[in-house]
């Protein structure tokens, strides 16, 4: 079970999704600013993306608490079932720091390697 009381639950809660956000949002800007500099010639904030919804839960748009095993805090994915609000926070979540970064990652990637494939074409008829 969670020893560390509901304050340090809130706490750890928000640094897991803080951080697992602004990794992935890192990742998508590193594809990103891959890409554009690759592809295009202007440039593409990872921190306040991530700090957006990972403030949400504090400012009562979706929950903290604990996991299902009691052994560690995140967001409280049961209360999605009960409160509408915690679903649409659950939704735009998964839309906006899932879908959305994994689609962005795989466009940017794919724009890299065309472009890549494209210079070397050119390179090999000169």
């Amino acid at each position: 079970r969670w020893l560390y009381g509901k304050q340090i639950c809130l706490f750890y809660a928000f640094c897991g999704v803080l951080f697992g956000i602004c990794s992935l949002s890192t990742l998508t800007l590193l594809s990103t600013v891959c890409c554009l500099k690759i592809c295009f010639p202007v440039y593409a904030c990872a921190w306040t993306y991530a700090a957006i919804f990972a403030c949400s839960p504090l400012a009562h748009w979706g929950e903290y608490g604990a996991e299902p095993y009691g052994t560690a805090c995140c967001i409280d994915w049961r209360s999605t079932n009960e409160n509408m609000v915690a679903m649409s926070y659950t939704v735009v979540l998964f839309v906006f720091c899932f879908i959305f970064p994994c689609g962005v990652i795989v466009t940017s990637y794919s724009l890299i390697l065309v472009t890549v494939k494209e210079s070397r074409k050119a390179v090999e008829q000169h």
